[in-house]
């Protein structure tokens, strides 16, 4: 399961429900959350974000604000 199923997962979404609210896909939503390999669109999160009532910035965090810059060492 990828990080946004695991969002989903907690939040208990249905994502029937959020692939009707936001004209994605069904295949596309399970990609999403069960592929690790699949990439989500800022479109997308920005879309699942406001069928599921969550701040995209909020849900942007937390699927991404693992990520850290590369050091420059001199």
């Amino acid at each position: 399961m990828t990080a946004l199923g695991e969002f989903l997962a907690k939040r208990s979404v249905n994502k029937s429900m959020v692939a009707r609210r936001t004209g994605l896909s069904k295949a596309r939503i399970n990609e999403l959350t069960l592929n690790a390999s699949s990439h989500l669109r800022a479109e997308e999160l920005y879309l699942i974000a406001k069928a599921i009532d969550a701040n995209p910035c909020e849900l942007l965090n937390k699927l991404y604000g693992h990520l850290q810059l590369i050091s420059e060492e001199e």
